[in-house]
């Protein structure tokens, strides 16, 4: 009997290990990977860590750069740059203008010869910067004096570089040796060989086994965002194309499309490409890549973005850092804040009150699109909310702070310091929907819930931390051109009338749901 029930216990031992080792070697993805605006993404594999570049537009800092051991799990860890200086429109000067919808564009990150290089463009100018650790600081090595359209770098084998890029015909730049700009007499050409589609951008280049593959997006009238390929045995053509990706993810015909693929530290290779999401922003989307006939296929075996998938012989490992809570206790400010255009520093601080974030008021403002030191965090789907904690005592008269739903139709909650006291408005646009008189204010919770199922926001405040009231009725997010980005956690504080008030942020607490 025991010798019978040892055997058994033996037999089920060994056919459980094999399994339970080989779930500890693997990884288990979901899509999309991160429910949150990253777009424009661009990804390299050095040695066994993954290294993510991303857009941010007119926001500072800019140019994040995330970090992966599992192509799973993404934490911000540097930003490329501390502030745009294009202009006085980056510092939302008064009567200068600002850079909504433009700012820092589609950056493509590589590695070579031990150093990291991050190429990108602010429709202005466009920048190349290097370090060799990835968690910064960068340097800048050139600035071009024109802009440089969704730029793609090549390292070639035999020493020379070269930039792929365009927004409508496709061309094709050699770069001098050591960077400092274009070669004179250098290849300059229009790659006509890859013809103008309806939309034509998002170019990503590639040597793989002595080919050379451009990507690019098409959008073409009647069809989806749709991911291309070309490939040629030389660099300046001819060359051939293969759409690799072709898929809305059941999306309201929103293609996914534009990224990077290479390959990974399992031999395995891996496209990641983003779609238009409505009002949470562009999100990014992870997928296996199949090698057919000499094309980089992506997707499952249909040819479809699989909603989960195994990534084999490597582990997970690590957290995801892109959103989350703070309670401004330490020396800096987190990665995962960005200013709204660059700030003034001489309004904010995380030392004049210890354990909180204070925002001064500095310009006269007629609304939050004037307002500098707002300061954003993403918003993250399916579901999420924010909850702020902030102390408005020495809020002047015709001061405006509070929590916002941003972007370029914004709606939210705001205190308002009026001659009479306090009042608590909720706006949706500019429209005014609610009015609260709140008295002598010292101290407010101001809530923002979002869904983005329904891209609906819904606001609560409370007065005790514990017990929360919805004012106003749900703001509808929306996703649009003029500012190019999804909808933001924003905390603000702006003067209408005389600058020299303050607020004390105590903490911003996040959650994320995945079911509601």
């Amino acid at each position: 009997m025991n010798r019978l029930f040892c055997t058994c216990c033996l037999m089920l031992l060994c056919a459980t290990a094999p399994a339970s080792l080989t779930a500890q070697n693997q990884t288990t993805v979901q899509n999309p990977l991160i429910f949150a605006d990253v777009p424009d993404v661009d990804v390299i594999c050095v040695g066994e860590d993954y290294y993510m570049a991303s857009t941010t537009f007119q926001y500072a800092p800019g140019v994040p750069i995330m970090h992966s051991r599992d192509m799973k799990h993404w934490s911000v860890i540097s930003y490329v740059i501390d502030r745009l200086n294009d202009g006085p429109w980056n510092n939302l000067e008064p009567g200068k203008g600002n850079t909504y919808g433009r700012g820092q564009w589609a950056p493509c990150i590589r590695y070579h010869e031990g150093k990291y290089y991050v190429f990108f463009g602010t429709s202005v100018h466009s920048y190349l910067y290097e370090t060799e650790d990835p968690r910064g600081p960068w340097k800048l090595r050139t600035k071009f004096e024109e802009y440089i359209h969704d730029a793609s770098m090549l390292f070639d084998d035999d020493g020379r570089v070269y930039l792929v890029y365009g927004a409508a015909k496709i061309r094709l730049r050699e770069l001098k040796p050591d960077l400092s700009g274009f070669k004179e007499g250098g290849i300059d050409q229009v790659l006509e060989s890859i013809p103008m589609e309806d939309i034509n951008e998002g170019s990503h280049v590639y040597k793989i086994n002595g080919k050379y593959y451009i990507t690019t997006i098409s959008w073409t009238p009647g069809s989806i965002r749709t991911q291309l390929c070309y490939r040629s045995d030389k660099i300046t053509g001819p060359y051939e194309k293969q759409v690799v990706m072709q898929d809305d993810f059941g999306f309201s015909n929103h293609g996914v499309a534009q990224g990077a693929f290479w390959k990974a530290s399992n031999n395995e290779w891996y496209a990641m490409l983003f779609q238009d999401h409505e009002g949470v922003g562009r999100i990014p989307f992870l997928m296996p890549v199949t090698w057919k006939d000499g094309w980089p296929m992506m997707g499952d075996e249909q040819g479809k973005i699989p909603h989960e998938f195994v990534i084999p012989n490597i582990p997970e490992q690590g957290k995801s850092y892109v959103i989350g809570s703070d309670d401004f206790s330490g020396k800096e400010l987190s990665l995962l804040w960005q200013w709204n255009h660059n700030p003034d520093n001489s309004l904010w601080s995380l030392t004049e009150r210890k354990g909180w974030l204070r925002l001064k008021t500095g310009q006269i403002c007629s609304g939050i699109m004037e307002a500098r030191n707002t300061i954003t965090q993403r918003t993250e789907g399916p579901y999420c909310s924010g909850t702020v904690k902030m102390d408005v005592r020495h809020m002047k008269v015709g001061d405006k702070a509070g929590l916002m739903s941003f972007c370029s139709e914004p709606g939210g909650l705001t205190v308002e310091r009026r001659e009479d006291g306090y009042y608590l408005l909720m706006t949706d646009r500019d429209k005014t929907c609610a009015t609260l008189p709140m008295g002598k204010l010292k101290k407010i919770h101001l809530r923002m819930e979002c869904d983005f199922i329904t891209d609906t926001a819904h606001f609560l405040y409370s007065l005790n931390g514990r017990t929360f009231k919805p004012l106003g009725e749900g703001f509808h997010m929306v996703f649009n051109l003029a500012h190019f980005i999804g909808n933001k956690f924003a905390i603000f504080n702006y003067a209408t009338q005389e600058g020299g008030g303050y607020v004390d942020v105590d903490s911003f607490i996040y959650t994320h749901d995945t079911n509601k």
